[in-house]
């Protein structure tokens, strides 16, 4: 091992993602947040030791990076599923029953929101916005948009994309 490069990079595949990104990064005030976005792209999650990796590469306190990533929404300190259900909470999904197709999503994939089933198959996420608003209250799965939502038709939706 020469001596720029970190230990466990063979052992763990992430490390080197992560010695690949930040070199793209180096020397980039404010490079945080999108180092963390294009390894979590490739990774599929933040895990501990890569956060601590990346710590290390843009030179940051450690406790700075699992700050950054706890924060934002859009970062996840564990793996989604397979497939993910995000429901929207804006306001007129809302208004529209947003939280009784959450509840019912719930209840079907026997989780709680922000979870993933024991099976790997749905993560569940409430989200603030998809931009569909006219057609309250939406879920989506992947790029799957489904609009003017019951809780029951939210409910035969993953038990249709679970197959």
């Amino acid at each position: 091992m020469g001596a720029t490069t970190s230990p466990n990079v063979g052992a763990n595949p992430n490390l080197a993602i992560v010695d690949e990104v930040a070199e793209r990064y180096a020397g980039r005030p404010g490079s945080l947040i999108p180092i963390l976005q294009k390894v979590q792209a490739q990774v599929g999650y933040l895990p501990s030791d890569v956060m601590e990796r990346v710590a290390e590469r843009a030179g940051v306190p450690a406790s700075q990076v699992f700050g950054v990533a706890s924060f934002y929404s859009q970062f996840r300190l564990k793996p989604a599923g397979k497939r993910v259900a995000r429901v929207c909470h804006g306001t007129a999904c809302h208004v529209q029953g947003a939280t009784t197709i959450t509840d019912a999503l719930c209840a079907e994939l026997g989780i709680r929101d922000g979870e993933t089933t024991p099976d790997g198959e749905f993560t569940l996420e409430s989200v603030a916005c998809v931009g569909c608003c006219s057609l309250a209250p939406v879920m989506m799965i992947e790029d799957d948009t489904f609009g003017r939502l019951t809780p029951d038709e939210a409910r035969q939706i993953v038990r249709k994309r679970g197959k």
